[in-house]
């Protein structure tokens, strides 16, 4: 009998334990509740489990650790590691109850809401039919309704709108990163991860608006206010983007009507012009009619709209900037953080100051003991952090000159390889020795630059990490500085030196000036230097941005590829979500960091050298429209969910970019005065031309000074004799027959005058409208301020009717319970009497 018993007992234990292992791998792969299938998963944390020397006191300090966080009131549900895929990951799961949730809440001052906002969304905007294929749907877009809040407190509960306690607050504070990029499936709630997978992190989606309420309550608001950033500073891009491809197309229409190309390219007047060798000996004499191709390129960038671009610019970033503010300020208002205070969080002890101080000292605000560490701890790793900086930038600036001597080395080799190669005496029209040195200078400039930067954000940050910073703000300011002064110079220095250096010290035939005393100083084209400033920001600014996508794109899909294939051992069904989460790559504490100075060096691009290049706001929008989806789908699929956190600003960063806006108002007036052609021409047009019909017509044949060969040292001209006695170089200087042969003559100083008087009217003239526009625009426009005081208004009113109310019951209460103590003690009397 005991046998035939056992035997059923036995099968349906076994039953059981198959049924129960099922629902458990069915619920575990798409659920996002505890075993219970009720508590939700607010985080979730992992740990491997490896047999070390060690082992013992790490269990034991996970033990206190978990014990700790069950004694501030968090509930924990552990997977073993047997359930895991590779068998030695242990899964702590941690749910918040509510009485944790509304402590914090009250604690961190967190604003919930009291009533539905009587203030209307604004419905119709302009152009509303042509804009309808860019917006979301509704509930996309908006997923909840607008509400007056208030600061959340345990003890007016009934004050604010909670239908569901479990849904009542946002995502963003409960942390939760159960979610996966895949839809949930019934009883599991509404999946955010998804909706904002399929409806923000899709390229076909590039042209939609991006749902920012969504990712500020999956995200937090410090994630969602650089997307909100990003999108602000596209949006403002396209108009610069329309006006520079305008001035660009103005530049195709007239580039074959443009006099100067004309003269360059006639045979009669550029064939017949001869010009001296552009470097010694190797290099022969040259006609001028040989760079016909390179003018009428030139003449794309440096035409008259050249100066309306470079004003307009300077006007856009104020706009930029000064819209940004109050873009900004609404965020505010629309997200509750009008009243937040950034102190708490961002003067934090970072653990890894709590950790390595081994001093106290009171806190004379607090009165309490904090870490300390003394100053002279901390003055060498500065002396360390200083010198290695400026370390790094000189070898930037070395590099540089690196490049500069190898465009100055190899021009030579080029040009007489061109020269000798009868098979490239086409090839000659199209790249020009000057053209193949640039290109290919610029290309190898490129590759050191990304060369130097890989290595110096893990130079960087480890400096700064041994400088021991007391808070998180600390970390990040430091950081800050070290990287974006190192990326201005890397980025930056070679579109310097060609804006204002080169070609502005060369000497003239006879007297070169040699770097080094070796190689002779580069010249610029008879068309000046513009173009070839033109090719070296293109070249930089989109590698840069190509790079820069790829390798955010490839580097994390192929790190959780390898991640997963290491790690799956199992079939897809066991493949739990907080294990998939787990696979992914971790956004980092300076994942964010990144992401703003990437688009900051972005924008320096586009205001410091734009008069060069007035397509380089187009480059930027097209890049900026992919850079927004690579970032939601890396984020929202490849990267772990980062713990939410409050901001109210995009920080250190707007001053830096305050800092370049005044900058580039100086860099463009510079760059059109000394690096374009268009000042020269202005005075030529309206003191030297002798012609009235064609008031240019002779320009190029002005701007051209003459030399005698035979004043050549014998160390620089050509060995081969030739039949004509005088070359020509670009510069003002007297003929060799002149008593003052080969100095500067009167137009120099004429045009040197007319450069720093355009220079000074320019950047009055956008200085001026900087200031007026700033001073006209608001910093917080009139509409929100009327809805921050319609809110206080409201909030102060439900606040005070709520408290009226509570008083009236509780008066209430008493008065009852005194009238029903009265009536017993009345019945006691009459009791008594009764019996007597």
């Amino acid at each position: 009998l005991l046998i035939v018993a056992s035997q059923p007992a036995n099968r349906y234990n076994l039953f059981l334990k198959r049924r129960l292992m099922f629902r458990k791998d069915k619920q575990s792969k798409d659920s996002i509740f505890f075993r219970d299938g009720i508590r939700q998963i607010d985080f979730v944390l992992s740990y491997v489990d490896e047999i070390k020397k060690d082992t013992d006191v790490k269990a034991e300090r996970r033990k206190e650790f978990e014990e700790n966080l069950r004694k501030t009131g968090l509930e924990l549900e552990i997977e073993d590691k047997t359930n895991s895929e590779d068998g030695k990951t242990y899964f702590v799961k941690i749910h918040a109850p509510w009485e944790v949730l509304a402590t914090y809440a009250e604690v961190l001052g967190i604003k919930m809401p009291i009533k539905e906002s009587d203030i209307p969304r604004p419905e119709t905007i302009p152009f509303s039919c042509i804009l309808g294929p860019l917006k979301l749907p509704r509930n996309v877009k908006h997923p909840h309704p607008e509400y007056f809040t208030a600061q959340f407190t345990r003890h007016r509960q009934e004050l604010f709108l909670i239908d569901d306690k479990s849904s009542f607050f946002p995502s963003s504070s409960r942390n939760r990163i159960g979610q996966y990029w895949k839809p949930s499936e019934p009883p599991n709630p509404v999946n955010e991860r998804y909706t904002l997978c399929q409806n923000w992190a899709r390229f076909s989606y590039f042209y939609k608006e991006q749902p920012l309420d969504l990712i500020r309550n999956y995200y937090g608001e410090k994630i969602g206010i650089y997307f909100v950033f990003l999108g602000f500073y596209t949006e403002m891009l396209s108009f610069a983007a329309v006006v520079g491809l305008a001035c660009f197309i103005y530049g195709l229409l007239s580039m074959h009507g443009n006099s100067s190309s004309t003269e360059i390219c006639d045979p009669d007047i550029g064939g017949q012009i001869i010009m001296c060798p552009l470097c010694d000996q190797v290099c022969d004499y040259w006609r001028l009619n040989s760079t016909c191709l390179a003018s009428k390129v030139s003449h794309l960038f440096d035409n008259e709209s050249t100066v309306f671009f470079a004003i307009f610019m300077g006007i856009w970033v104020t706009l930029f900037l000064e819209f940004w503010k109050q873009r900004q300020a609404r965020l505010e208002y629309e997200w509750d953080l009008v009243d937040f205070e950034e102190e708490q969080q961002q003067h934090q002890l970072r653990p890894e100051f709590e950790a390595m101080c081994k001093h106290r000292k009171m806190n004379t605000v607090t009165k309490e003991m904090e870490p300390h560490m003394p100053l002279h701890r901390r003055i060498p790793w500065y002396f360390v952090s200083g010198a290695t900086v400026t370390l790094w930038m000189a070898l930037v600036v070395s590099c540089m000159v690196a490049v500069i001597i190898y465009r100055l080395s190899v021009f030579a080799t080029f040009a007489s390889f061109m020269e000798s190669e009868t098979s490239l005496k086409h090839v000659k029209s199209i790249l020009t020795p000057q053209i193949t040195t640039a290109l290919t200078g610029s290309c190898l400039n490129f590759i050191i630059i990304l060369f130097l930067n890989f290595f110096y954000e893990k130079l960087s940050a480890w400096i700064t990490k041994m400088e021991i910073p007391r808070t998180y703000q600390e970390y990040e300011s430091s950081l800050t500085l070290k990287m974006f002064l190192f990326q201005f110079v890397n980025f930056y220095s070679s579109c310097f030196y060609v804006a204002f250096f080169k070609g502005k010290f060369v000497g003239y035939p006879g007297k070169y000036t040699y770097l080094l005393n070796v190689w002779r100083s580069e010249e610029c084209d008879p068309g000046g230097c513009l173009i070839e400033l033109t090719t070296q920001l293109t070249i930089i600014m989109t590698g840069k941005q190509i790079f820069g996508n790829v390798k955010e794109a490839i580097y994390p899909l192929v790190l959780n590829w390898w991640r997963r294939r290491k790690a799956r051992t199992n079939s897809e069904k066991l493949y739990s979500r907080w294990e998939q989460d787990h696979d992914l790559e971790t956004f980092g504490s300076l994942g964010l960091f990144y992401e703003y100075l990437e688009t900051v060096i972005q924008f320096g691009f586009v205001t410091l050298f734009v008069a060069s290049f007035p397509l380089a706001p187009l480059l930027a929008l097209f890049n900026n429209v992919i850079e927004i989806r690579v970032d939601a789908w890396k984020l929202t699929t490849q990267y772990r969910r980062p713990v939410a956190a409050k901001a109210h600003s995009i920080g250190v960063w707007q001053d830096i970019l305050y800092g370049m806006a005044v900058l580039s108002v100086a860099t463009n007036a510079f760059i059109v005065a000394f690096t374009s052609d268009i000042v020269p021409r202005l005075v030529y047009y309206y003191a030297y031309s002798t012609n009235a019909v064609k008031p240019l017509k002779g320009y190029v044949n002005n701007s051209l000074s003459i030399f005698l060969i035979a004043d050549f040292p014998n160390h620089t001209a050509p060995s081969e004799k030739r039949d004509f006695t005088t070359c020509r170089y670009r510069d003002y200087r007297y003929p060799p027959d002149h008593d003052h042969k080969y100095f500067h003559n009167m137009q120099f100083w004429h045009v040197l005058a007319a450069k720093m008087t355009f220079i000074i009217v320019m950047e009055h003239i956008v200085f001026l409208v900087k200031f007026l526009l700033a001073w006209m625009i608001p910093d917080v426009s009139k509409d929100v301020l009327e809805r921050i005081k319609r809110e206080k208004l409201m909030t102060v009113k439900i606040l005070h009717d709520f408290e009226l109310n509570q008083l009236k019951e509780n008066l209430k209460t008493d008065s009852n319970e005194f009238v029903k103590e009265v009536m017993i003690q009345e019945n006691k009397v009459q009791l008594a009497k009764s019996t007597i």
